[in-house]
């Protein structure tokens, strides 16, 4: 990931690590300086290069020092440049730093003519255009039309709209772009960015803020339920719970998947892997003793394939979570989870069939 990104004798200087421990130094795009992978991944680390004039061989070189004092977890940056023994800059970076930097883009050799990248390019455009949302949400409408009554279905687009808004006020609350909301028949919604993720905090609050509004929705509509007790928003409340807690499971490309991930990925010690797979199978145990087996299965499998992934998490460009971020952001997923169970759990005990078809999904 970009560690810093300043300006040095006319020229950006910007330094590029890992917390497996390499780090890189770039002078106007140039490499000029590297430390390997190694334990030892924070602390003081000094970066030095020479600089000589090509016009005149009689000049003597100038030294570049760059001196940082790296903490990954919380992290935080203390940096000092110095030409020879005169400091230019000093400075530090936390981080909120990092979250609202943009990082610099490879420059992209122009591809050759392809038919393949010109049906690239058609997609592309095909999806930047407005009328694909109204296409995909007729699509969307006759679809769940066709499953359940068409008031129903518009209120089932209501709430995938409403989950959907939900990440994009998480994106916008970051400062990213957003290019609105796709609306996929028998899939869901899709809330999309022209922008990239920097740091694991963004990831998760990018993820979960969908899942929470969904649990929004869900108790409003529970309210309106008591207070006019209308089936209809009992049915609401009932299936748009189940829908947002799927996407909660720790599956990839899925909510939940990106939310255990971050919190996973971002334990850097064995301890924390151990702390994560116990935390699974406490899940697993709780779901399969309530009897909602699908339930405990699909958790079972997303752990899985989360701690087979765990060694990979220092290639990541991505800042991680400091432990408050952890610990915050699995309480935050696991209260949105047991809220949504409750919901279905609660109209499950009506007596009414319809209401308690969720819940027999879950123990399918």
């Amino acid at each position: 990931m970009e560690l810093l990104k300043i300006e040095c004798l006319g020229k950006e200087l910007r330094l590029e690590g890992s917390m497996a421990g390499w780090q890189q130094l770039y002078w106007g795009g140039q490499l000029v300086s590297a430390l390997p992978a190694s334990a030892n991944n924070e602390g003081l680390k000094q970066h030095q290069f020479e600089l000589k004039s090509p016009s005149d061989d009689d000049q003597p070189s100038i030294t570049i020092t760059l001196s940082i004092d790296l903490t990954w977890q919380p992290f935080h940056l203390e940096y000092s440049l110095l030409k020879d023994d005169d400091l230019i800059i000093q400075g530090s970076r936390n981080s909120k730093d990092i979250e609202q930097q943009t990082p610099a883009q490879p420059i992209k050799a122009k591809p050759q003519f392809s038919w393949v990248g010109l049906g690239s390019l058609g997609f592309k455009l095909f999806k930047s255009a407005k009328v694909i949302k109204v296409v995909l949400a007729g699509a969307s409408v006759a679809a769940y039309s066709w499953l359940f009554s068409f008031q129903f279905a518009m209120a089932l687009i209501a709430c995938l709209v409403f989950h959907e808004y939900g990440h994009i006020r998480a994106m916008q609350y970051f400062g990213m772009k957003t290019k609105g909301i796709y609306l996929i028949p028998f899939m869901g919604g899709l809330a999309l960015s022209d922008e990239k993720i920097n740091t694991r905090w963004q990831d998760v609050v990018i993820s979960i803020m969908g899942p929470t509004f969904g649990l929004l929705m869900s108790l409003a509509s529970l309210l309106v339920y008591w207070v006019t007790g209308n089936i209809f928003f009992a049915g609401l409340a009932a299936f748009n719970a189940l829908l947002n807690l799927f996407n909660l499971l720790p599956i990839l490309p899925l909510d939940g998947g990106h939310i255990l991930k971050s919190i996973s990925f971002s334990m850097n010690s064995t301890l924390g892997l151990m702390a994560c797979i116990a935390g699974a199978a406490i899940g697993v145990f709780i779901s399969y003793t309530l009897g909602l087996a699908l339930l405990g299965f699909l958790l079972l499998i997303g752990s899985m394939e989360i701690v087979f992934e765990w060694k990979t998490r220092h290639q990541s460009h991505l800042l991680p979570l400091d432990r408050y971020g952890q610990l915050f952001s699995a309480i935050w997923y696991l209260l949105t989870v047991g809220a949504l169970v409750a919901i279905i759990w609660y109209f499950a005990g009506s007596g009414d069939e319809m209401l308690s078809l969720p819940l027999k999904i879950l123990q399918s």
